[in-house]
């Protein structure tokens, strides 16, 4: 019997506090008429000696591809304003504070989803999307807002499936391995070192 990830119900909060700084985060998933889903958050921690209260909304479509992302509200004493959306260039663009799109060097096509360095919530897009099954396993290079720059960069990742509610996962170039465990609705529950999942 093949080991597949339910579908999250149509509205889901999922809560995780921080393992390696103080701070939580939560994130409420819900279903949009048209089949895709918006995740829309809030992570206040307090990290690189900055004390920070992040809000984020990203929506994806029915497949799990991101379409649009935003990023709210304060890292230390910066204001924060980030808009993403995939440009017509085939380029993820960023508008901030209300101007102009620019160019972020990121192509949409080859990172299509938007992973945020401070909250778990976003591997569950490439989760989500990818739909490994038992076994398989996948290069997932995100569009990766790094912290505290809150930069768009590539982030080269692989997800290996181990089993119905476990994933290899490595990201090397900020020299993390570990194995990521899930619920059945994609959402990651146990973070090794960085992130755990408070309640249901």
């Amino acid at each position: 019997m093949p080991q597949t990830l339910i579908a999250p119900t149509a509205h889901h909060t999922f809560y995780w506090r921080r393992l390696y700084s103080p701070g939580s985060d939560v994130c409420r998933v819900h279903q949009r008429a048209d089949g895709g889903w918006d995740l829309r958050g809030m992570a206040v921690f307090h990290d690189e000696g900055l004390a920070c209260d992040l809000g984020y909304a990203i929506s994806v479509d029915a497949r799990w591809v991101t379409q649009a992302a935003h990023v709210f509200g304060h890292c230390g004493e910066r204001a924060v304003d980030l808009r993403f959306h995939p440009g017509a260039d085939g380029q993820w663009r960023v508008g901030q504070g209300g101007g102009a799109d620019a160019d972020t060097g990121v192509s949409a096509s080859a990172c299509p989803d938007m992973d945020l360095n401070f909250s778990p919530a976003t591997n569950m897009i490439a989760i989500r999307r990818m739909a490994l099954e038992v076994g398989q396993e996948a290069q997932a290079p995100a569009a990766w807002l790094s912290f505290p720059e809150l930069r768009l960069q590539e982030l080269p990742q692989v997800y290996r499936r181990l089993d119905a509610l476990r994933y290899q996962y490595d990201a090397p170039t900020v020299g993390y391995s570990g194995v990521l465990e899930v619920c059945a609705d994609g959402a990651v529950v146990d973070y090794p070192e960085l992130f755990a999942r408070t309640t249901s």
